[in-house]
């Protein structure tokens, strides 16, 4: 802070009493002349003195007054005042100073208050108004000041009433205009806002690169669960599939196989077996060292009758087998049976031997 010079105190003190001065002599100057007959206007009030005290408050209308012994004292205007409350410097609780400025808004309630409870109403208003600025200022941080004005103006509305309450005024409400700090202090603050809000654009950028990674990581989740239920149903389709390829195969063959045995036990089965198996013979003998390079042949490849013969002497052999087999069953079978009906008749011939010694 700079040092304020003589001068400046001298103008800024002569200032304060040439203002004070000049609202004097306005309220002076407008006091009216006693005609006997008077008007007053509306929502103003008239404070008569006879003989040098206290009379009356004369009303808006029409009013009577005895002329040398009467005399109009005050005039009171009942309306909204508004004053504009000087620059003035304040510390706030951090040891900021600050140039503050704010406007009045007040309203007198009592006449006669106003105008013997004190000198001058609106002088009186005006320093109890930056009076009460710099206390509640010093109960603020610089910070607090600039977020919480409106309860600033309120605590000082509140404590100019409970003041201005003997004046007969009624202080409506009070509005800061301008506060103004020093030059370093705005350059600190500009400098923390700036930080500020690079702090919120790193959490913000911070925040948005963590969300894309989870999104990443959820679709790549997805991507595998959807790409293990679709190899899933594969393989079971692939199963059923398979499944439904070697029944569909196994029911044919036992087809095939049914109509071959009712076809070999029909008359000349015999001849048609041979024909298909001398067919087959010549297939495979034609597609001889086509898959691989190495051929095991008989002895006699030519003769093909001889194969057939050796080929339907195995059917025979086999045939014969199953023929010999199935009547060894069959007599088993029969041999179960007959052996529970020949137990009673031994039961019974034991029975009679004691009978016949």
């Amino acid at each position: 802070m700079g040092e304020v010079s003589l001068e400046e105190v001298s103008f800024q003190t002569l200032f304060k009493y040439g203002q004070r001065f000049s609202t004097q002599q306005r309220w002076a100057s407008s006091l009216p002349m006693n005609t006997v007959v008077l008007f007053v206007p509306q929502q103003e009030a008239w404070v008569v003195e006879r003989m040098g005290r206290f009379h009356r408050i004369l009303e808006p209308g029409l009013n009577f007054l005895i002329p040398v012994l009467d005399r109009i004292r005050y005039v009171q205007s009942l309306k909204e005042i508004v004053i504009d409350v000087p620059e003035q410097s304040a510390v706030s609780l951090d040891n900021v100073t600050l140039q503050i400025d704010g406007v009045l808004y007040l309203r007198i309630l009592d006449p006669f208050k106003a105008s013997y409870g004190v000198e001058d109403p609106e002088y009186a208003v005006t320093q109890l108004a930056q009076t009460t600025m710099r206390s509640e200022l010093g109960k603020l941080t610089l910070d607090k000041v600039f977020r919480e004005r409106e309860s600033l103006n309120s605590n000082i509305v509140h404590s100019i009433n409970q003041a201005a309450d003997e004046w007969g005024i009624r202080c409506l409400r009070y509005e800061i205009k301008d506060i103004h700090v020093p030059p370093r202090v705005k350059e600190s603050m500009q400098m923390q806002v700036e930080a500020e809000r690079r702090k919120r654009a790193t959490v913000l950028e911070s925040e948005g690169t963590r969300e894309a990674a989870i999104n990443v990581a959820e679709g790549r989740k997805q991507a595998q669960i959807l790409a293990s239920e679709g190899e899933k149903a594969e393989q079971i389709n692939k199963a059923a599939g398979e499944a439904s390829a070697v029944l569909a195969k196994a029911e044919a063959k036992a087809k095939a196989i049914r109509l071959l045995s009712e076809a070999l036990t029909q008359q000349n089965g015999n001849a048609a077996a041979s024909y298909s198996v001398a067919e087959q013979y010549v297939s495979a003998f034609s597609n001889l060292a086509k898959e691989s390079n190495t051929i095991l042949l008989p002895s006699n490849t030519g003769d093909i009758s001889s194969m057939v013969t050796q080929a339907m002497s195995i059917y025979n052999n086999l045939a014969k087998q199953n023929v010999q087999d199935a009547s060894s069953a069959q007599t088993l079978s029969e041999a179960q049976k007959v052996k529970p009906e020949e137990n009673p008749s031994s039961e019974n011939l034991s029975l009679h031997l004691p009978s016949a010694q």
